[in-house]
């Protein structure tokens, strides 16, 4: 019996691969200073495994991975596009994440691993943004062969 993907089985497979392999910036949702918090080893993945830039979103966000950070969505991207919102945030919480996505015209959103909002999704998909759901970078680049 082979295992089960990782990725939930809405997700295109040829998305989570573009999604990780174009370059682009990532707004990681939920990524502060406290590096016991998953976010902080994930970003740091995504900035020297994958080279994309990554732009903290935390309301403690400072500074973090040499990155300037701010309190949320909206104030990132005035400082430049936001191509990709990683949510590190609980699934009872990633629907105001979603929808602060879809207002500041990203073009992905990516749920982490336990976070699953069907309706969410749904609503992304339908304003023509890409979606991952239940799924870690870390974990579907290496699957994928990526790095």
């Amino acid at each position: 019996m082979s295992p089960e993907p990782t990725t939930s089985s809405a997700d295109d497979p040829e998305v989570v691969r573009r999604l990780l392999t174009e370059p682009g910036r990532w707004a990681v949702v939920g990524l502060s200073d406290n590096t016991d918090r998953p976010a902080y080893g994930v970003a740091r993945f995504l900035q020297e495994q994958l080279g994309v830039e990554v732009v903290p979103v935390h309301p403690r966000a400072v500074d973090v991975h040499g990155e300037r950070g701010f309190p949320d969505l909206a104030a990132a991207d005035e400082h430049g596009p936001i191509d990709v919102v990683d949510c590190f945030v609980n699934s009872e919480r990633v629907g105001a994440v979603v929808d602060q996505a879809i207002a500041i015209g990203a073009k992905a959103v990516w749920m982490q691993l336990g976070v699953v909002d069907e309706a969410a999704a749904a609503r992304a998909r339908e304003a023509g943004l890409d979606v991952v759901m239940d799924a870690c970078p870390a974990i579907e680049a290496p699957r994928l062969g990526i790095v």
